[in-house]
């Protein structure tokens, strides 16, 4: 793959056919919400298909509206221990799928010499959203099914028994 950032997944490059990626890094600001989510989301659609982690520019604390809104489809994201880039093991990704602006800048500058693609999927933060715990809730449900469908379209996912 030729390195490169994308703005969206309506891009031209994600439209036209390509080869699935291997192994995807979803990088958000502190690994806590919208980055474990989405690991979380595609490893469950996609099983061992594609090796998915996730990281932040730091790591943050495990956020509870987090897991409610992940339990309500049946994912346990509990367990999940945010990490920062310089926690990762190793940067042998395909494809590294940023959700916050900092941490697509962060990604842009640490992949400059490595051959692999930069995606930005521009998502909410959902805790920045304030009102009552229900309306909280909401945001989150909001981020969770927006990726979700984020993740179907980008890496072809078809429920097994579909060709």
């Amino acid at each position: 793959m030729s390195s490169g950032a994308l703005d969206s997944p309506d891009s031209p490059a994600l439209t036209a056919p390509r080869a699935r990626p291997q192994s995807v890094l979803f990088a958000c600001s502190h690994n806590s919400v919208r980055s474990p989510m989405a690991e979380a989301l595609a490893r469950h659609l996609f099983g061992r298909e594609i090796y998915f982690a996730s990281a932040g520019l730091r790591a943050g604390e495990r956020d509870p509206f987090a897991t409610a809104v992940m339990e309500e489809i049946g994912i346990d994201i509990a367990k999940h221990r945010p990490q920062s880039f310089d926690d990762l093991e190793d940067m042998n990704f395909d494809l590294i799928v940023t959700l916050s602006p900092e941490a697509h800048h962060r990604a842009l500058e640490f992949t400059r010499a490595l051959a692999l693609d930069v995606l930005f999927w521009r998502t909410l933060d959902p805790t920045a959203v304030q009102g009552n715990r229900e309306t909280i809730l909401e945001s989150y449900r909001g981020v969770r099914d927006s990726l979700r469908k984020r993740i179907v379209e980008a890496f072809s996912w078809r429920p097994m028994g579909d060709v």
